[in-house]
Protein backbone atom coordinates (compact mmCIF):
# COMPACT_ATOMS: atom_id res chain seq x y z
CA UNK A 1 0.00 0.00 0.00
CA UNK A 2 1.40 3.42 -0.87
CA UNK A 3 1.85 6.13 1.73
CA UNK A 4 0.27 9.30 0.33
CA UNK A 5 1.23 11.39 3.36
CA UNK A 6 4.94 10.73 2.81
CA UNK A 7 4.93 11.26 -0.97
CA UNK A 8 6.59 14.49 -2.05
CA UNK A 9 4.27 17.05 -3.59
CA UNK A 10 4.98 17.46 -7.27
CA UNK A 11 4.05 20.29 -9.57
CA UNK A 12 0.48 19.88 -10.81
CA UNK A 13 1.58 20.34 -14.43
CA UNK A 14 3.97 17.40 -14.06
CA UNK A 15 1.20 15.17 -12.67
CA UNK A 16 -1.23 16.10 -15.44
CA UNK A 17 1.45 15.61 -18.09
CA UNK A 18 1.83 11.97 -16.96
CA UNK A 19 -1.84 11.07 -17.61
CA UNK A 20 -1.22 9.68 -21.12
CA UNK A 21 1.58 7.50 -19.68
CA UNK A 22 -0.54 6.25 -16.80
CA UNK A 23 -3.67 5.68 -18.89
CA UNK A 24 -2.69 2.21 -20.09
CA UNK A 25 -1.64 1.10 -16.60
CA UNK A 26 -4.94 2.29 -15.15
CA UNK A 27 -7.00 0.73 -17.95
CA UNK A 28 -5.12 -2.56 -17.52
CA UNK A 29 -5.99 -2.54 -13.83
CA UNK A 30 -9.64 -1.73 -14.56
CA UNK A 31 -9.87 -4.62 -17.04
CA UNK A 32 -10.88 -6.98 -14.22
CA UNK A 33 -13.69 -4.71 -13.02
CA UNK A 34 -14.43 -1.39 -11.33
CA UNK A 35 -12.16 0.02 -8.62
CA UNK A 36 -11.92 3.07 -6.38
CA UNK A 37 -9.28 5.77 -6.78
CA UNK A 38 -7.34 4.54 -3.70
CA UNK A 39 -7.28 1.02 -5.19
CA UNK A 40 -6.10 2.43 -8.53
CA UNK A 41 -3.39 4.44 -6.78
CA UNK A 42 -2.13 1.34 -4.97
CA UNK A 43 -2.13 -0.66 -8.21
CA UNK A 44 -0.05 1.90 -10.12
CA UNK A 45 2.15 2.80 -7.15
CA UNK A 46 1.19 6.47 -6.99
CA UNK A 47 -0.21 8.79 -4.33
CA UNK A 48 -4.00 8.88 -4.24
CA UNK A 49 -4.19 12.58 -5.11
CA UNK A 50 -2.18 12.01 -8.31
CA UNK A 51 -4.34 9.03 -9.30
CA UNK A 52 -7.40 11.24 -8.77
CA UNK A 53 -6.12 13.76 -11.35
CA UNK A 54 -5.48 10.98 -13.87
CA UNK A 55 -8.84 9.30 -13.32
CA UNK A 56 -10.71 12.61 -13.57
CA UNK A 57 -8.89 13.42 -16.82
CA UNK A 58 -9.71 10.00 -18.18
CA UNK A 59 -13.33 10.45 -17.10
CA UNK A 60 -13.57 13.80 -18.84
CA UNK A 61 -12.39 12.35 -22.12
CA UNK A 62 -14.44 9.16 -21.96
CA UNK A 63 -11.79 6.58 -21.04
CA UNK A 64 -13.47 5.68 -17.73
CA UNK A 65 -16.87 6.17 -16.19
CA UNK A 66 -18.03 6.13 -12.62
CA UNK A 67 -20.47 3.72 -11.09
CA UNK A 68 -23.15 5.83 -9.43
CA UNK A 69 -23.47 3.88 -6.17
CA UNK A 70 -20.55 4.58 -3.79
CA UNK A 71 -18.87 1.89 -1.73
CA UNK A 72 -19.77 1.60 1.97
CA UNK A 73 -16.67 3.74 2.66
CA UNK A 74 -18.07 6.48 0.40
CA UNK A 75 -15.77 6.04 -2.59
CA UNK A 76 -17.00 5.93 -6.16
CA UNK A 77 -15.78 3.10 -8.32
CA UNK A 78 -14.59 3.63 -11.88
CA UNK A 79 -14.68 1.25 -14.81
CA UNK A 80 -13.11 1.29 -18.23
CA UNK A 81 -15.43 2.68 -20.89
CA UNK A 82 -15.46 1.70 -24.51
CA UNK A 83 -13.54 4.48 -26.19
CA UNK A 84 -14.75 5.26 -29.67
CA UNK A 85 -12.00 6.44 -32.03
CA UNK A 86 -12.37 10.02 -33.16
CA UNK A 87 -12.88 10.57 -36.92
Amino acid sequence: MNAPNTAPNRDLREIIREEPLMRSRILDFLADGPHTVPEIADAVGAPTHEAMYWVMGMRRYGWVREIKDPTPEGYFRYQAAKKEPRP
